[in-house]
């Protein structure tokens, strides 16, 4: 079973180290995301339509809203992984838009030797929780590093839409109906209904303006909201579910482990704030 060794919330975003085992849905993120191995088996991570293997030599880099997923190759004991999430705000702050703010030149990149150290050095600040007033300079020194040896290597870089970049006045209405009323239980057709297109207009028009469909924007702020909460509260794992609009605690934890890789009791047991 997949596990949270060591999570850590902060302004940057989060620093995580997991063990998996098990594939994820796939699934996005409004941070960029910096995903490296750093013990036990390979896997890989597919970004977009690019499979991307991921070992000691590799790191793999996701852009804002890129759809991913992670495929183990190991279903036993599996492997360590450290995961950031980078917040854009943070990453380059007063930037208009998640294209200027964060955008890496792509998705699989191999390591130098200095990268290799700082991953290792950073890894294992987050695994020792020890010298945390350091982790704040360290990630960001990671972090740049990674972002610029990703465009320093020759290599095409597909092109990202951001949220920002949607022109269309029916998907940005959609996109308001949904925050607004964010749950579970939200309907997708009663959205595309509202905002004045049929389902099958609704769901190619929102793919090609933001780059992700309807299903998996909902399920990417259902988790963000679901992981905010877990994080900064107390209240128990089944309010948590049904004030998001899962039918049981049962179904909200099978939505977590599916996304997040692991149950949101392991998660918040792992979590901590700086």
């Amino acid at each position: 079973m997949s596990r949270a060794i060591a999570v850590f919330h902060g302004c940057f975003g989060r620093a995580t180290i997991y063990q998996l085992n098990r594939p994820f849905n796939v699934h996005a993120h409004r941070e960029g995301h910096l995903i490296f191995h750093v013990g036990g088996s390979e896997g890989s991570i597919t970004v977009g339509d690019k499979l991307c293997p991921l070992s000691s030599s590799s790191f793999v880099a996701v852009c804002p809203w890129e759809p991913h997923n992670f495929v183990p190759s190991d279903l036993n004991d599996g492997a360590l992984f450290f995961v950031l999430y980078v917040n854009p705000e943070w990453f380059t702050p007063g930037a208009s838009g998640d294209t200027a703010r964060l955008r890496f030149g792509r998705p699989l990149t191999y390591r130098t030797a200095a990268i290799d150290r700082q991953i290792r050095r950073t890894a294992a600040l987050v695994y020792s929780a020890h010298g945390l007033n350091d982790l704040d300079h360290e990630l960001r020194s990671l972090i740049d590093g990674c972002y610029a040896e990703s465009w320093r290597q020759p290599g095409e870089a597909a092109e990202r839409r951001a949220l920002e970049g949607v022109t269309d006045f029916r998907v940005r209405k959609s996109i308001r109906l949904i925050q607004e009323g964010l749950g579970a239980d939200i309907q997708l057709d009663d959205v595309a209904r509202e905002s004045g297109l049929s389902r099958p207009h609704f769901y190619k028009l929102f793919r090609s303006q933001t780059g992700v469909t309807p299903n998996l924007y909902l399920n990417t702020l259902l988790m963000e909201r679901a992981i905010d909460v877990l994080v900064k509260t107390e209240n128990p794992v089944a309010d948590i579910g049904f004030n998001l609009g899962f039918s049981s605690q049962s179904a909200f934890t099978r939505f977590f482990a599916s996304n997040v890789g692991m149950a949101p009791t392991d998660y918040r047991s792992a979590a901590q704030l700086l």
